[in-house]
């Protein structure tokens, strides 16, 4: 799948391209112009090679607007369901820290045992310049500690212009309103820069009540308030340039209603700084170092799930990375990278006053928990001739992990009980904590232009994840204890595991694309062979109710062997020019499976087989859009994690925007008939049992619908 966005210019732009290509056409690209360190680099070994870009639709009306993830979800990425701001990407069937998000090249780590704070919780969609996305085969360059692919966001682009003096270069202020949950958007943009200088700011604000359903129930524990601000500046020359970016989060509130928690607060603050000299063998050295860090609160703060039991975060990420491209002949380059991350965690839960259970000690989930990895890697590639184009590259990365001693609230025996997470911290104390492992990642992709219009893309990969702190360190075995671990949104209970071995993917696609002037079609087909898959068995059971629908799994994270496979077919048709405007049309159809070797058992949140259909118009710089989503029923569940079934549902979405001088006004329909459904990746809504129990755990239902407004301006 190809994504270059690029919102930064989006008032001015006209470019109205809406074609997916396949996953590994962005990995050739990659390779065809390196990201060294998010800077794009085109060597003079492509000449022989078409360069495909897409720089998708620049049209502003919500782009500017709301989270980073629904900027993504519009370009075919899955999201499992969380907060409003905070929802986990799913590609290829696999999501969490199986996907490697890197923001500006860096890596920032959800700091929170139910990852409430993913990375791309920390860039809203005003800020990010351009998005690239490669499900599966990715080059190494791209990053490793990844088995499912690359999510690339990239924010740091400064911009330049002719003058000798610094002067006002462009702006763009943006405001949206979406009507189901009252929520308010507002974005801005401004840029000062010169020929040698550039300062700019980006800050966005959302508040949104909690939404309601198909039926028009309100969906508890659905509301969020969120505001992203940053500063960049940067100096260049003939051969060199100096970039800085510092940002800023404050989330005072974000429900997640299947979660037993919600987040009270969420302060985070980074830095970035890049070094980029040009070679005088038109090569290009980048350094780059970053520094993250967030404050983060869990708790109760809405009537809408109630409870008292306060849980504090502290994280911190800090890394380097250096990357060298090497001309070696006219049609090859050499990659060469080194970096260091280091991760450090620290999750407490204070103990609650008088209270016999919860007290009077603070329970200590992790204790200077940290995380390090130090890697290397070398990618090369080659223009053999017109037709064939192929790289190969290898990543080795050396991962620690390590924690400090843990104490529970207290060694009590309650009621004659055995004081289970008493016995689990002493176990634990006593163990040896600290693991470290070796990662190879390989890679291979090779590129066949079979004519002028068609061009066929095979990729191998071999990629590895070590696990996360939670997952090895999560050492709690009561009911609450273990409740509290887990971001698949299921509602079951999690403990971890300090044997899990690292993942290993072998992952192979094949691609085929044909781009005619009015037809563009592409077929994609994968499959990855996973082992020591990091998944869960069950320990035991609870309830609360004794009720069997309140029925709730403990479970240990484990490694198995695991295989998922998909596909994925797209076409856009240019359908006639008159009149009245440019008509076209685009259809996708993309299906995923996964299970475990050991039992053929489905694996966990893989959605049902998606099609789309779509009418686009367009007569001057009026646009509209009319689609149809279809997704067939979810049977396939998995059972350890008591996963729910859904039913088939189909959706209409109408979009209309108009561009007017510098203006851009937008107003869409989502969800037009206002049909009912439940997300096949949304979990348990645990707001809605604790509301109600008599029922069970539900599935997490869909908003209904919906009408969006949304105004920018550029000056």
């Amino acid at each position: 799948m190809i994504l270059n966005l690029n919102t930064t210019q989006v008032a001015h732009s006209q470019c109205n391209l809406n074609f997916v290509y396949s996953s590994i056409s962005l990995a050739i690209i990659l390779a065809l112009s390196p990201q060294v360190s998010a800077q794009q680099s085109e060597s003079n070994n492509q000449a022989d090679i078409e360069r495909m870009e897409i720089h998708g639709q620049h049209h502003a009306h919500q782009d500017l607007l709301g989270s980073a993830e629904r900027l993504l979800s519009k370009q075919g990425v899955d999201f499992s369901q969380a907060g409003g701001v905070s929802a986990l990407p799913v590609l290829n069937g696999m999501m969490g820290d199986r996907i490697k998000v890197l923001i500006d090249g860096s890596d920032i780590t959800s700091s929170c045992a139910n990852h409430m704070n993913p990375p791309l919780s920390y860039v809203a969609a005003n800020q990010i310049a351009t998005a690239q996305v490669i499900a599966g085969v990715s080059p190494v360059s791209a990053g490793g500690d990844n088995i499912a692919g690359v999510i690339h966001i990239n924010s740091l682009e400064p911009v330049f212009n002719d003058s000798k003096q610094l002067i006002w270069d462009s702006g763009i202020v943006s405001a949206g309103y979406r009507s189901n949950s009252d929520t308010r958007l507002a974005s801005v943009n401004s840029t000062m820069a010169s020929e040698a200088l550039s300062f700019s700011y980006q800050g966005a604000y959302e508040d949104a009540n909690s939404y309601t359903d198909g039926h028009g129930n309100k969906v508890l524990d659905t509301l969020y308030q969120a505001q992203n601000h940053a500063l960049l500046s940067a100096w260049k020359d003939d051969s060199q340039q100096i970039a800085v970016k510092l940002t800023h989060q404050h989330i005072p509130f974000q429900g997640f209603a299947n979660q037993y928690m919600d987040m009270t607060n969420n302060d985070s603050y980074g830095a970035l700084v890049r070094y980029q000299l040009s070679l005088d063998n038109e090569g290009l050295f980048t350094a780059q170092a970053n520094w993250q860090r967030v404050e983060h609160e869990m708790g109760f703060f809405t009537p809408e799930k109630t409870g008292m039991m306060p849980m504090e975060t502290t994280g911190n990420d800090l890394s380097y990375q250096l990357h060298w491209l090497l001309p070696i002949t006219n049609q090859s380059t050499l990659l060469l990278g080194q970096g260091y991350y280091l991760y450090q965690l620290d999750d407490s839960w204070p103990a609650i006053e008088g209270s016999s259970m919860m007290g009077p000690n603070d329970y200590i989930n992790i204790n200077n928990g940290k995380r390090k990895r130090a890697a290397v890697f070398a990618q090369w590639q080659e223009t053999l001739n017109t037709q064939w184009w192929i790289s190969a590259g290898v990543r080795y990365e050396y991962v620690t992990t390590r924690a400090d001693e843990v104490q529970p609230y207290n060694t009590m025996s309650l009621m004659g009980m055995t004081n289970v997470n008493a016995l689990a911290a002493d176990t634990f104390n006593q163990s040896d904590r600290q693991r470290h492992h070796h990662i190879i990642d390989a890679t291979l992709l090779a590129k066949y232009q079979l004519s002028d219009t068609e061009i066929i893309e095979l990729g191998l990969a071999r990629k590895s994840r070590s696990p996360n702190l939670y997952e090895r360190y999560s050492w709690g075995q009561s009911t609450m204890a273990t409740t509290m671990i887990g971001w698949y949104g299921d509602g079951n209970g999690y403990v971890g595991n300090l044997d899990l071995q690292e993942e290993t993917a072998h992952t192979f696609s094949a691609a085929y694309q044909l781009t005619q002037d009015d037809l563009s079609a592409s077929a994609t087909a994968w499959y990855s062979k996973i082992t020591d898959y990091i998944d869960a068995n069950v320990l035991s059971s609870f309830t609360s109710t004794g009720n069997d629908l309140s029925k709730r799994n403990i479970l240990q994270f484990t490694n198995v062997n695991a295989r998922l496979f998909g596909a994925r077919m797209d076409a856009a048709y240019q359908l006639t020019e008159n009149t009245y405007g440019q008509w076209s049309t685009s259809a996708s159809i993309s299906m995923t499976r996964g299970e475990r070797d050991d039992t053929n058992e489905p694996l966990y949140q893989i959605k049902p087989l998606q099609t789309e259909l779509a009418l686009q118009h367009q007569l001057g710089d009026w646009q509209n859009n009319v689609s149809w989503q279809w997704v067939t029923a979810k049977d396939r569940v998995d059972n350890n994690r008591l996963e729910n079934t859904t039913d088939s549902y189909s959706l209409i979405n109408v979009t209309s925007t108009i561009e007017w001088q510098n203006t851009t006004l937008a107003v869409s329909v989502k969800n037009l008939l206002d049909h009912y459904y439940q997300l096949p990746l949304g979990g348990v809504s645990i707001a809605n049992y604790k509301a109600d129990n008599s029922q069970g755990f539900q599935q997490m239902a869909a908003t209904g619908r919906t009408v969006e407004l949304s105004v920018n301006y550029a000056f």
